[in-house]
């Protein structure tokens, strides 16, 4: 080695060592097919995603719409409560009133039907 050192030279470098292939089988059609294939998947899945999409989206507009139906409703019994409440008073009032008459009136005074039958 000294001697190669001496003389100018530099040492000689060991051959690459060559890869062995013979052993790896490439299939070109399967390689020409995995791009094809991914897209199908991914073309499925993004199928898939926009059917979910589109059933999620359905099912928001939905529960929405019961939403608003459920506030109109509410609205509604809350209206039909108040008015229940003025019919009631109003008929209390309109009650009594007739009570009022009818004591005032002789027509509906109460007769005592024993003593006069005597």
């Amino acid at each position: 080695m000294t001697q190669w050192l001496k003389q100018g030279k530099s040492l000689p470098l060991p051959a690459p060592p060559t890869a062995d292939h013979s052993s790896r089988i490439v299939y070109p059609r399967l390689k020409s097919l995995l791009p094809k294939m991914m897209n199908a998947d991914m073309d499925a899945v993004d199928a898939e995603n926009q059917v979910e999409l589109e059933e999620k989206t359905r099912l928001i507009n939905q529960v929405l719409e019961l939403q608003h139906t459920l506030e109109d409703l509410s609205a509604r019994v809350d209206a039909v409560k108040e008015e229940n409440l003025k019919l009631k008073s109003e008929n209390q009032v309109l009650g009594q009133y007739i009570e009022n008459l009818m004591s005032a009136s002789s027509v509906f005074q109460t007769t005592d039907t024993k003593s006069k039958r005597k």
